[in-house]
């Protein structure tokens, strides 16, 4: 059963932060990535809409395939895509306006990260968004997933020309994943 926005009901629903984002409308619209995406795809269900295109990107194709099987028939289903993709090489035709990264930067290896700010970079449009809710904020050792803290995106994403246009705590969160940073593309 969908509820609002097109998430679903009773098996999971989107991150409370991208609710509230769409809630304030203070998510930008234009093509969205969502790299790592996973079988729930509920963020990419959320936020797809007539001005929002979304693509949820992932390796898994078993996780994409339960993503399809799922929403493939939802209401807004011709407002995003499940692709299966390598976020490192995959550089499609046109790039994005917004990239939502909330689970993908804490499960790689701490050595891709500045492979993954790279991928960012190229895979945004000049001004476009990257929204990162960072998690796990935390000083355990080991992962996945790995800890995360403000300046290990800042290590790999200012020197490639990101800008943080803000870095809050986000309210809707649980404290392991209080911290909402925007940051934009500047060329």
């Amino acid at each position: 059963m969908l509820g609002r926005r097109g998430n679903t009901v009773g098996s999971g629903r989107a991150t409370p932060l991208i609710l509230h984002l769409l809630d304030s409308s203070s998510l930008p619209l234009g093509r969205t990535l969502v790299p790592g995406c996973m079988e729930l795809g509920h963020d990419v269900i959320a936020m797809a809409n007539p001005e929002r295109f979304v693509v949820g990107l992932d390796i898994s194709e078993k996780a994409l395939k339960k993503a399809n099987e799922t929403y493939g028939s939802a209401p807004n289903a011709k407002y995003f895509a499940f692709v299966k993709e390598d976020v490192f090489t995959w550089r499609p035709d046109e790039l994005f306006d917004l990239i939502f990264d909330y689970v993908f930067f804490c499960a790689i290896e701490l050595e891709l990260r500045p492979a993954w700010a790279k991928s960012m970079y190229e895979l945004l449009k000049p001004d476009g968004e990257l929204i990162t809710l960072m998690y796990p904020i935390t000083d355990h050792v080991g992962g996945a997933p790995y800890k995360v803290s403000v300046s290990a995106y800042e290590d790999v994403l200012v020197p490639l020309g990101f800008k943080a246009v803000s870095i809050e705590e986000n309210p809707d969160s649980i404290p392991t994943r209080k911290m909402l940073a925007r940051w934009k593309k500047i060329n």
